[in-house]
């Protein structure tokens, strides 16, 4: 090396190929200082390097050990700016380099390992190696079994290979067997070779109890726990996987229940405080068992918080529906500087979405881009989501538009979005063309969309071949669809496909489809087929909810019918709804419109809730009957109770004025709409003030 060092120093022009041959050359003959010094010396004379030598220089770095792991970041941070980021020989060589470097984790040898676009079975053996120095036999087999993920027959083979020679009381052979068949989800095999073990320890155990949690048997996995703890030494990790099954238990409240019982022991021992990871599970588990607040409380309390913790506790308050905390957590976790993981960004989209606050979205999406993660696929339907839950479909059509590569959830999350706007609703047809002809295979949420598209536009005929999809598809049997079909049908008018497919329902009918077939026949005035299916719902013992009660009520004032809406009204009673402030509000226009404006009024005063639609009933009731000074005085109390009044609200007033003469106030109240409440009069209080107030005001000058 000394002479190939003075050829090189003696040459009046050097290229790359100058430098990667001697840098080579220091690494083949393990001289890593000189190698990762004339690396940094080629980076200073501005030749940047090619694969051939970030691969030395990674590799000098992995011969050096722990102690050039910095450098060796570097070297990585060098690699993320270039072109090599997704080479798969630069990436291999990370993993090597980490796997001897990074003696504390695996997680920078698994990452790199995650974001190579196409893995060889080097990158694949890179990453089993890695497992293998750690000790970690079961993430080891596990990724042996990705590679071969698919042929069950090799896994077969290989199982009866161990049992023929007698491996199978090997310790390690055992615990690897197990896990990695535990993983896979052939749980019964792993069962089998768990209990044929002649010696266990805590990797088997753990590696069984997680092939469980992940098919969502907590209460199985914990009764593994129990049978063999006394068994085998107990480690972090196993009590880490049992908080984990306590979330998967199929009651909420039992998972709690043992949830804390492990969390008292977990105190009682101390070991909250020696691992982060059991904190992190106790989060975890109190979050997904309903009790958000315990979790708060454990996080609180967690003297040291990874990323993961923050994940964690992030999530879970998306999930318990606490939004808003959700994203004051994600404030304090940027100011701890942790880079938020792409986990991060798609609970703070969700919770985003669920509080409609785009401006605060936007800026998670521009985080997005800024770390990448906008290319993951589950980060862009996250998007999808958040900008058709805020109304922004140009935005949502341009993130679809961006996708690199789709899945189902994001041609659903489109399509959804269109379908719910009216607008939009052939759009959404558009895109369904569009995904059949890229050779996609709809499901029943796509359906769904499809139908709520179809009922906006009232189109007969795109119903129906979507009706056929339904049959095709094998989907008639599905509650949601056949109630979303009874939907469409009542929208077209065509009641004797409603009724076909709510006979057919038979004992599968909820609320849901008997309200479809209801609205339908008031929807196409087929008021008295509507009182009689009420009478059957209650006859069949089918609870009558707020939305049945409105809709009938309605259709009672649309025809005037007193006594029905009476009746309707004792059921309401009954049903314990006569508080309900929708109920309330509908009794009063229908008992306004039936010419009982005292019923309305007794029905008002008696509301504990009362909402702008409740208001407007009654000044409008008012109006109706002549009672101008009566309407003029709810006017006033609305407004002292703080609801604002709007355009409906003035029509009514206004024509309260009209008939009873009260020219003066009505010009009060019309000037006072833009002056004081800064509403713009619509063309229906236009109408009242040049019919009636206009004229009098006139003849009055």
């Amino acid at each position: 090396m000394v002479w190939a060092q003075n050829v090189f120093d003696e040459m009046a022009q050097k290229n790359l190929v100058s430098w990667n041959c001697l840098i080579s050359g220091y690494t083949q003959h393990q001289m890593s200082e000189e190698a990762c010094y004339l690396f940094r010396l080629m980076l200073c004379e501005g030749f940047f390097p090619t694969h051939y030598t970030l691969c030395s220089a990674l590799r000098a770095c992995q011969d050096s050990g722990p102690i050039k792991l910095k450098y060796a970041m570097q070297i990585h941070g060098l690699v993320l700016k270039s072109k090599y980021v997704f080479d798969s020989v630069v990436c291999n060589a990370l993993i090597s380099m980490y796997g001897v470097c990074c003696v504390e984790s695996t997680a920078y040898a698994r990452q790199v390992f995650d974001e190579i676009l196409v893995r060889n079975s080097i990158s694949w053996n890179s990453m089993i190696s890695v497992y293998s120095q750690r000790g970690n036999v079961g993430s080891a087999f596990e990724f042996f079994f990705g590679m071969q993920q698919g042929s069950l027959c090799l896994l077969e083979q290989m199982l009866n290979q161990v049992m023929k020679y007698g491996f199978l009381s090997d310790l390690y052979v055992g615990s690897a067997l197990v896990s990695g068949f535990a993983r896979l989800g052939l749980l019964n095999t792993a069962k089998i070779i768990f209990r044929e073990m002649g010696e266990r320890n805590a990797v088997s155990m753990n590696g069984l109890m997680v092939g469980l949690v992940k098919q969502k048997r907590g209460v199985e996995a914990a009764e593994i726990f129990r049978e063999t703890r006394d068994l085998v030494r107990v480690n972090y990790d196993s009590y880490v996987v049992l908080l984990s099954a306590c979330a998967e238990f199929t009651s909420s409240e039992e998972g709690r229940k043992k949830g804390r019982e492990i969390h008292a022991f977990v105190v009682r021992n101390q070991l909250n405080d020696v691992k982060v990871s059991i904190g992190n599970g106790l989060v975890n588990m109190y979050a997904k068992c309903g009790a958000i607040e315990d979790a708060s409380a454990v996080f609180k309390l967690m003297g040291v918080k990874d990323l993961i913790s923050w994940n964690t506790m992030i999530s879970g308050l998306d999930q318990n529906g606490c939004f808003e905390e959700a994203l004051i957590s994600f404030c304090r976790m940027r100011k701890t500087r942790l880079i938020p993981s792409k986990f991060t960004l798609i609970s703070m989209l969700s919770s985003c979405a669920s509080l409609s606050c785009i401006r605060l979205g936007s800026q998670v999406h521009s985080e997005a881009v800024k770390l990448g993660h906008d290319l993951d696929v589950s980060v862009s339907n996250s998007l999808l989501v958040l900008y058709a839950e805020c109304g922004c479909l140009p935005d949502c059509k341009k993130v679809f538009s961006l996708i690199t590569e789709y899945d189902l959830i994001s041609w659903n999350s489109v399509i959804g979005a269109l379908a719910n706007s009216e607008a939009s609703a052939s759009e959404a047809i558009d895109y369904f063309s569009n995904m059949l002809q890229d050779g996609w295979s709809l499901n029943r949420v796509t359906l769904l969309n499809l139908l709520t598209a179809v009922s906006s536009l009232s189109t007969l005929e795109f119903g129906q071949q979507v009706h056929a999809l339904v049959l095709k598809y094998c989907l008639a049997d599905d509650d949601a669809v056949a109630n979303a079909l009874l939907s469409f049908y009542s929208k077209c008018g065509e009641i004797n496909g409603c009724e076909k497919i709510f006979a057919n329902l038979a004992e599968r009918r909820d609320e849901v489809s008997w309200n479809s077939l209801l609205a339908g026949y008031i929807h196409n005035d087929l008021f008295p087929k509507a009182m009689d299916l009420v009478w059957l719902m209650m006859q069949k013992g089918q609870r009558l909810d707020a939305f049945t009660f409105a809709t009938v009520l309605s259709a009672c004032a649309s025809v005037a019918t007193l006594e029905r809406g009476m009746e309707i009204h004792a059921r309401g009673i009954r049903a314990c709804l006569e508080s309900d402030v929708v109920v309330g509000s509908t009794l009063i226009d229908m008992y306004s419109k039936c010419g009982r404006v005292d019923y309305a009024s007794k029905v008002f005063k008696l509301m504990p809730v009362k909402n702008e639609f409740s208001w407007n009933s009654m000044i409008s009731g008012y109006a109706r009957h002549g009672h101008g000074k009566k309407a003029l005085e709810l006017f006033t109390s609305m407004c002292h109770e703080g609801q604002p009044p709007g355009h409906v609200t003035f029509v009514g007033v206004l024509s309260a004025c009209s008939h009873a003469g009260l020219v003066n106030q009505g010009l009060d109240l019309f000037e006072s709409m833009s002056k004081k409440y800064g509403l713009v009069p619509e063309l229906s209080i236009f109408h009242v003030w040049w019919t009636s107030l206009g004229g009098r005001a006139s003849l009055i000058r």
